[in-house]
């Protein structure tokens, strides 16, 4: 009995001793307990003139409309022409491979046909596109968006660059927009558009990979390579197609792949919008923009300048020039070596044809030129290849 009155007594006391300590907490401001520092988990924001995830739709929309098929094929007349100029040089069982890469018959026996893409580049029906795509063909039929279908006629075609143009009888076409290729980045969103495997219409997505590439893909003593490297998918049929930025302009134009197969197998390779602008013109003015300075020249290392005891290591050699040709006229000599065209820096061929590709019949260039050590400007007006 005892225990049991201990028992309630402590309970008394313990409950009166939590209620006073209730009613001073009630007269005093409330306590503040320290809190953990908070440590924000945002990332950083990215300033990005475009939605994050990226969609495509806008790019896309944009561009499709611009983007043609072109089903080029050669008459029977055309045809055999053709195997008459084969028999009298003695024919060439891979002549098919390299000639149509994208059908007809084996052994150039037979009618070459294709299809590939192009780009409108202008509101009455110029479209440009690869000159493999049309090359060895006298008819073409392009194929719009909205499935009008009208006859191709070529204007011209610039072996170097592997660019054609060519024209339909048309009027108020969508065109594509050119972007600036110096600007493109590598890693930079782009899209190819085109109509692979006859797939017409067909939307891929990649990056740019890589600026400036040379791949000796284009069989011309004058090739002009400077290719945009992506791994956006191109296929057979792609070729002449548009690789556009996010916002559905031109960054160039699809014309090659990397591949063992045949198809796309990583990487493929599009010519610059600049240098797509350049040619195009020149095509549409003169029917091809065969300018030409008349010159066969090497490209001057270290070890070529000592060889021919040059007193400068990089240029551009001149080893012989064309008979009444644009620097024969100006006073340009064998053994001269050209170092700067207009000022801009020279340090090989490919880049002293970049130059010229970009000039006008009629137009003045100023070479400078080292002649036994000594330089020397020389004008030189240029004339068509």
């Amino acid at each position: 009995m005892k225990n049991i009155l201990s028992l309630v007594f402590a309970g008394i006391i313990g409950g009166l001793i939590t209620l006073g300590g209730f009613q001073l907490m009630q007269d005093k401001e409330p306590v503040q307990l320290p809190v953990a520092k908070q440590v924000s988990t945002t990332a950083p924001s990215y300033t990005s003139s475009k939605p994050i995830p990226l969609n495509f739709t806008e790019a896309a929309n944009i561009a499709m409309p611009t983007v043609v098929h072109i089903k080029a094929s050669e008459s029977r007349g055309q045809a055999q022409y053709r195997r008459d100029e084969q028999q009298e040089r003695g024919g060439n069982m891979f002549d098919f491979f390299f000639d149509s890469p994208f059908g007809g018959s084996p052994f150039g026996g037979g009618q070459k046909k294709g299809t590939g893409s192009g780009v409108i580049i202008s509101t009455d029906g110029y479209i440009v596109t690869n000159k493999h795509v049309v090359d060895f063909a006298d008819e073409l039929e392009v194929t719009l968006y909205d499935d009008r279908t009208f006859k191709g006629t070529k204007i011209g075609i610039d072996p170097r660059t592997d660019l054609a143009v060519i024209k339909i009888d048309s009027e108020n076409l969508p065109t594509i927009e050119f972007m600036n290729s110096d600007q493109a980045q590598v890693g930079e969103w782009v899209l190819a558009v085109g109509n692979p495997f006859d797939l017409t219409s067909t939307v891929t997505a990649g990056i740019i990979s890589a600026k400036g590439r040379s791949i000796g893909v284009i069989k011309d003593k004058q090739a002009i390579e400077n290719f945009i490297q992506t791994d956006a998918v191109v296929n057979p049929g792609n070729s002449g197609g548009a690789l556009v930025d996010l916002d559905g302009r031109l960054v160039g134009i699809n014309t090659a792949i990397a591949t063992p197969t045949g198809t796309f197998a990583g990487y493929s390779f599009a010519i610059p919008s600049n240098m797509v602008m350049d040619i195009t013109d020149h095509i549409i003015e003169h029917g091809g923009p065969r300018v030409a300075l008349g010159v066969k020249v090497s490209d001057v290392t270290k070890d070529f300048a000592e060889e021919r005891n040059l007193s400068v290591i990089s240029g551009v050699y001149i080893e012989e020039l064309v008979d009444g040709g644009a620097a024969q006229y100006a006073g340009v000599l064998p053994n001269d070596v050209i170092t700067r065209v207009d000022g801009t820096r020279v340090a090989d061929a490919p880049a002293l044809i970049d130059i010229v590709s970009k000039a006008k019949v009629g137009e003045t260039l100023e070479l400078t030129v080292n002649r036994d050590g000594r330089t020397k400007n020389i004008q030189v007006t240029l004339k068509a290849g």
